[in-house]
């Protein structure tokens, strides 16, 4: 922790020395910044320059419209500035404030966060996007505030797992937020050919409204040679008051994206690979590209390139031996499993439509939401797939309170009723056997003999790779839910929520080879009541302690939000989850040091390879905290442990590095080594096992001073260190990867209308590496990107 040391001397020598400059002439009152200072008990809290307290309501957490220190549940709201100031641009980055939220590699694309050891699942405003994995990335810097609620979502969003949820509110969300027409561009640039520009304005229209636009362009290179980003995104919205009593929200966000390829990173992973960076290098010449379309197609690959282990050593292949180059050599990180042949090309676009009218006292909202997208990818190890998927969802509540202010007992409630309807294709390849991660030899770079063949590359006169599963699925979730924030007396509360679920799930499977029963439409019905409860105390010495019990039902969903057939047929396409959590928030120090400490224990799925359903368990403990030391000073921290067991025994496929079979790795990397059970597999798991994938203790602390406004501008710095512990694979005696920290610096200048923003990420440039957290996660990681740099111009006007 010296960093951390040599961190907050740096920031308070900075605040000496404004504290100097300040005495010598402090800014005029016209240079004032938007500060927020709030007045409690007379009592001044000083300046919040980096957007860290939340003191607004949300309707993230539990759908009421509660200040999150007073909701009984875990949750970070964190604001565009604080995004800013903290340098965070993807969900990977949210362990630097938010606890629990540590992300192993989703093949490289940062899609999703992960929340207490499991998948997390994507809204926008308030309603849930198509399953998005590692499909595009979702962007944080198009956001006006990312809340990330650990816990089930509140029953008014819909059925949902225990685990948790990010919800992103798009800057277009601000369409109302002045009367006069505002706007800013900015341009970013930075190191491996970075390169992003946006734009956006807001225009008010009349005294009643507004609209709000922001465009965001990106044409980059990466870290990792040989990815290549771009994506476009236009945000648009409006709000207007149609009366005194009646407002209308709208707003879509329309993203193309293309090059960011799915990666697993490094192949043939060993603990000397780790350890030092020793590459086992090689090729297999025995299967050769002889029609040289630059591929291999099923008529040159022999066979299959799956080899099942079932305890002893299978035998040598000569298609699987390395016979050209064998060696070993130094592998740096920005190497990675790639080729020309690899791309990802995805479309999304999101509708969100809002009516409100005040009814006296009372609210009726009525809700219309729809969200698709497109994506064709390969990876040239052997995985195709192409995901076309649309949801429609449709939502009216209606807000009333009961009781007075007086009243012993008084209530705040919201009753509703949800529909929604998501339909699903999904395209994928890998049950032919048509797929060796380790064939390639990354050093040396892609062959023809190590680029598998795929459904996107026909050619006449050639047999090539077909769709092995095209699932078509449509589900529809009729909800009726109802929430009810009850006060009692001066100091307690208690916190109702549930919601009745009728579900009707309809898919089949036309895939050439889908080990299922394959053109047979399987459909289900089925009803579930899922719940929650919290009680809390508002004590008058600024400590909100809570306990909280939820039991929940949520369907079982694949990559493009599709149920497959085997899990209909199976009755395993709803799950059950359970949490129970105990906590206390603070406010502290006149309301400058705010946070919250928690414990929490939960069950709930996962679902892997082949509609294998697998359970798990959780416990944990949660800290997070922010403290506005001084006017220029503040420090944030977020740290967590957990332990998370599968519930044995664990069915999953899976694939296993070559060295587990007790082949000499040379006469197996041109092959597929998997286990068909890993419980009953001699190098897997027999009963229950920890889930290492995900560390067991995660610390984030970081500091930021801002300077006071002077003449000449204002400047602010922040700092930070991560610290991550070890992680691991899912088999017995897995490869161990180390624990970590990373330091990230940023600063930046404005001066009337302009900024300079400058950031660098792995300030010290330190080798760490993210598990893979698919079925490869024994055999392939990710390195962590080195140091980076980015420079931001931004005009405001």
């Amino acid at each position: 922790m010296r960093a951390l040391y040599y961190l907050t001397s740096v920031l308070t020598a900075i605040a000496l020395a404004n504290s100097a400059w300040a005495q010598e002439g402090s800014a005029p009152a016209t240079e004032e910044v938007a500060d927020d200072t709030a007045v409690l008990d007379t009592v001044v809290v000083v300046s919040d320059r980096v957007g860290l307290l939340e003191k607004s309501s949300s309707e993230s957490v539990f759908g009421m419209g509660k200040s999150l220190l007073e909701t009984p549940r875990s949750a970070t709201l964190v604001s565009d500035l604080t995004l800013e100031r903290y340098g965070i641009e993807e969900v990977d980055d949210l362990i630097a404030i938010a606890p629990g939220t540590f992300t192993g590699s989703y093949y490289g694309v940062k899609g999703a966060v992960n929340a207490r050891g499991t998948l997390a699942e994507s809204y926008f405003n308030g309603f849930k996007r198509v399953e998005n994995r590692g499909t595009y990335p979702t962007l944080l810097g198009a956001a006006s505030q990312v809340d990330i609620v650990r816990g089930p979502p509140t029953p008014a969003f819909g059925p949902g797992k225990v685990g948790g949820l990010i919800n992103v509110i798009p800057k277009t969300g601000r369409a109302n937020g002045s009367d006069e027409m505002a706007g800013q561009a900015e341009v970013t640039v930075g190191s491996y050919g970075k390169f992003n520009a946006n734009g956006q304005v807001g225009v008010p229209v009349g005294d009643r409204g507004g609209v709000y636009g922001y465009v965001e362009y990106e044409n980059s290179d990466s870290f990792y040679r040989g990815v290549s980003p771009e994506h476009l995104m236009i945000q648009l919205s409006g709000e207007y008051d149609l009366t005194d009593t009646l407002t209308l929200t709208m707003s879509g966000q329309y993203f193309d994206s293309d090059g960011y390829v799915q990666s697993p990173g490094w192949n043939r992973v060993t603990q000397d690979l780790i350890d030092n960076q020793n590459y086992i290098t090689g090729r297999n010449t025995a299967v050769v590209d002889t029609d040289g379309n630059g591929r291999i197609t099923p008529g040159e690959a022999g066979g299959s390139f799956v080899v099942g282990y079932f305890g002893f050593p299978p035998p040598v292949d000569p298609r699987f031996q390395l016979t050209e180059g064998v060696g070993t050599a130094k592998l740096d990180a920005r190497t990675i499993f790639i080729s020309d042949a690899d791309f990802s090309k995805s479309t999304t676009n999101t509708l969100y439509f809002k009516a409100e009218q005040q009814i006296g006292d009372d609210t009726l909202n009525v809700e219309l939401f729809y969200d698709d997208m497109e994506n064709q990818r390969f990876v040239s190890y052997g995985f195709p797939a192409d995901y076309d998927a649309w949801a429609g969802e449709g939502r009216l509540s209606y807000d009333f309170d009961a009781g007075t202010e007086d009243s012993f007992i008084r209530s705040t409630n919201k009753v509703g009723f949800g529909y929604r309807r998501q339909d699903a294709i999904k395209k994928e390849t890998y049950n032919s056997g048509y797929i060796s991660l380790d064939r390639r030899d990354i050093i040396f770079g892609a062959t023809p003999n190590d680029i598998i063949d795929d459904p996107f590359s026909v050619e006449p006169g050639i047999e090539g790779v077909g769709w092995d599963m095209t699932v078509d699925s449509s589900w529809t979730n009729k909800g009726l839910f109802a929430l009810s924030d009850i006060s009692i007396g001066e100091y307690a509360s208690l916190l109702l929520g549930g919601r009745y679920d009728w579900y009707d799930a309809t898919s089949i499977d036309t895939g050439a080879l889908c080990y299922c029963p394959a053109n047979i439409e399987f459909d289900a019905a089925q009803e579930e009541f899922s719940y929650s409860a919290s009680f809390s105390l508002n004590t008058p010495f600024g400590l909100f302690p809570y306990v909280t019990y939820a039991e929940t039902a949520a369907l079982e969903i694949g990559q493009a939000g599709d149920i497959t057939p085997g899990l209909i047929s199976g009755d395993q396409w709803i799950s059950d989850s359970e949490l129970t959590e105990a906590g206390v928030k603070f406010e502290l120090l006149s309301g400058t040091l705010v946070g919250s400490l928690s414990g929490y224990e939960q069950s709930r799925t996962r679902l892997s390879m082949f509609d294998n359903v697998v359970a798990t368990e959780a416990k944990g403990i949660e800290l997070e905290a922010r403290w506005l030391a001084t006017d220029n000073l503040s420090f944030t921290f977020a740290g967590n442990t957990q332990e998370t067991t599968v519930k044995g025994p664990d069915a999953s496929f899976g694939y296993i590095p070559v060295w587990a079979t007790g082949l000499d790795p040379i006469d197996g990397y041109g092959a597929a080594y998997a286990v068909y059970n890993l419980a009953t597999s001699p190098v897997g798991q027999p009963g229950d096992y920890e889930f290492r994938l995900v560390p067991q203790t995660v610390a984030s602390v970081f500091g930021s001073y801002v300077s006071d406004p002077y003449e000449w501008g204002q400047f602010g710095v922040t700092g930070g260190i991560t610290s991550v512990s070890e992680t691991a694979g899912k088999l017995a005696n897995p490869v161990i990867l180390p624990a970590y920290e990373t330091v990230n610096l940023s600063a930046f200048y404005t001066f009337n209308d302009y900024e300079i923003a400058f950031n660098v990420d792995n300030l010290f440039d330190e080798l760490y590496f993210q598990p893979v957290t698919d079925t490869y996660s024994d055999m392939a990681v990710l390195p962590g990107r080195g140091t980076e740099y980015r420079v931001t111009f931004k005009k405001k006007f």
